[in-house]
């Protein structure tokens, strides 16, 4: 073997040992730069949960002026002539901003809530999962909550024509716990998370309330794994 083709060799495992060093390397920055990414996305998520009863109480106003008082763990449940309004004080235990956008009240029975499922194509909503996204009502404002903050969550519904309605006003008069599902994200519209908080009618009269499931909808349910 003469001296060219032992320098072509040496060049040739030269170049294959700096191949894999390079390989090894870029997969070693792919891999810190996705730790970073997952580090700084868990650094900007709000998680939403029930206030708590130290919290400072808080004033509820309505579009038609109605104004109702708030305090942590309770939720104020009313049925005024042919309009409901709900509201509900809510803490970010989360590290990010939380932008309320969107909720599903479920307040219809069993039997009522498959049948509308079924009519409208909608997917059935089990008692451990959310409902169809698409089936979300909007709300009619942004509601910011900063991180370690408190807020509330708040809907009146006033159609005497929507099934909700009516199906909320037959539950809270007799009177029976429901959910509600809250759909929110952080302020650059990412983060998308939705927690579910349940209405418990006490014997006092009031409504108590405690966020009983949290899921994520930019990640993979743990609950599926």
């Amino acid at each position: 073997m003469d001296i060219g083709t032992i320098a072509d060799l040496g060049t040739a495992a030269g170049t294959l040992f700096l191949g894999i060093a390079t390989f090894s390397a870029t997969r070693s920055a792919n891999r810190s730069a996705r730790i970073a990414e997952r580090a700084l996305s868990v650094g900007m998520r709000p998680v939403l949960a029930e206030a708590r009863p130290e919290d400072p109480p808080q004033d509820v106003i309505f579009g038609d002026g109605r104004t109702v008082h708030v305090r942590g763990g309770q939720a104020s449940v009313e049925v005024i002539g042919d309009h409901v309004y709900l509201a509900v004080p809510v803490r970010n235990v989360g590290a990010g901003l939380a932008v309320l956008q969107r909720y599903d009240v479920h307040a219809e029975s069993p039997i009522e809530a498959a049948g509308y499922r079924l009519a409208h194509g909608l997917h059935e909503r089990s008692s451990r999962r959310f409902g169809p996204v698409e089936i979300f009502r909007d709300q009619q404002r942004d509601i910011y909550i900063a991180a370690g903050g408190t807020g509330y969550w708040q809907a009146a519904f006033r159609d005497p024509d929507d099934e909700l309605r009516q199906a909320l006003a037959t539950t809270i008069a007799a009177p029976e716990a429901f959910f509600v599902d809250l759909l929110y994200g952080d302020h650059e519209g990412g983060q998308h998370a939705i927690s579910r908080f349940n209405l418990v009618p006490g014997e006092d009269g009031r409504w108590y309330t405690t966020s009983v499931f949290h899921w994520s909808l930019d990640s993979i349910d743990p609950r599926d794994s």
